[in-house]
């Protein structure tokens, strides 16, 4: 079919870590969804890697991948397409969902999908996601889901994440479940190293600090692996664990205070020096590092 042209399959992620209980569960549902249809939500935390598991397994089963933002959805059907307007007249704009669940072994990934800016953005997914797998579009007609296409969804939940909603219950009940958390310190420590290149002892000093930060008992800094590998990434090319951390948390000034005295605490790195100004200009960048004083 033409429309495949626009559906890729994702790239492997060579140092992608998970559980071995949930890739396996991982292979049992791919095994299933020859079978029958199939369903994975994936939930925790920010950062923890559930898009990122969504990519691994369509690059691994070879697989086309499209994802969606629920997020964006402002109105029923939005998935589908939209009228327009050109020259007068009006007409149906198809996207790209109706062709991507119409791929066969497509897999189709709901990002953020507690996050519907309208309350009935979701309803057309009742049908798409049942044992029918079809749904009527007054425009499109009878739409169909291809054999072996399986739907993922993924969602931060939880009181502290704004803009959210609890998932209809009728809708959760057609997923299977599968929670994603902090790669425990190993793991974690051999990521940084393997993809930013860092030392085993750096990577082991930068999870220290944000082992701490995600442990405070008054305010825990939900520290991500994604912002873990930032950090690195910058030391990795050349900055200090007080800088790489600075650039790379998103945090007010009083919880960059609270990250500098943990930093100090594991690593004495408090130095304070008197920022100087150059003028950034191209020729000072990959050269001897000055530029002229302001």
């Amino acid at each position: 079919m033409q429309y495949n042209k626009q559906l890729k399959v994702p790239s492997l992620d060579a140092f992608f870590f998970a559980p071995e209980e949930t890739i396996m569960a991982l292979d049992r549902m791919e095994k299933l969804s020859s079978k029958h249809p199939i369903n994975v939500l994936i939930t925790g935390r920010q950062g923890c890697g559930k898009s990122s598991l969504v990519r691994q397994f369509a690059s691994f089963y070879n697989r086309p991948l499209a994802a969606f933002q629920v997020g964006l959805l402002s109105e029923p059907g939005q998935l589908f397409g939209q009228h327009g307007l050109k020259g007068g007249e009006t007409y149906y704009q198809e996207f790209l969902f109706p062709k991507a669940i119409s791929t066969p072994r497509c897999i189709i990934h709901l990002e953020e999908i507690n996050r519907p800016e309208h309350p009935k953005a979701l309803n057309a997914l009742f049908s798409v996601l049942s044992e029918d797998r079809c749904i009527w579009v007054d425009e499109l007609g009878l739409v169909e889901v291809a054999q072996g296409v399986v739907f993922f969804a993924t969602m931060n939940e939880g009181e502290e994440y704004t803009g959210t909603e609890a998932l209809d219950v009728a809708l959760r009940d057609r997923f299977y479940v599968i929670n994603m958390d902090y790669l425990p310190f190993a793991v974690e420590q051999k990521v940084l190293v393997l993809k930013t290149g860092i030392k085993e002892k750096e990577a082991s000093t930068i999870l220290r600090v944000v082992h701490k930060l995600r442990g405070d008992s008054q305010v825990p800094i939900p520290v991500s692996t994604r912002h873990s590998l930032m950090i690195s990434e910058l030391i990795a090319m050349g900055a200090s664990l007080r800088e790489a951390i600075t650039y790379s948390l998103q945090v007010s000034k009083d919880m960059l205070e609270s990250v500098l005295l943990s930093i100090h605490v594991e690593t004495k790195d408090m130095q304070v020096r008197e920022d100087s100004y150059l003028i950034f200009k191209p020729d000072m960048v990959g050269g001897d590092g000055c530029g002229q004083p302001a």
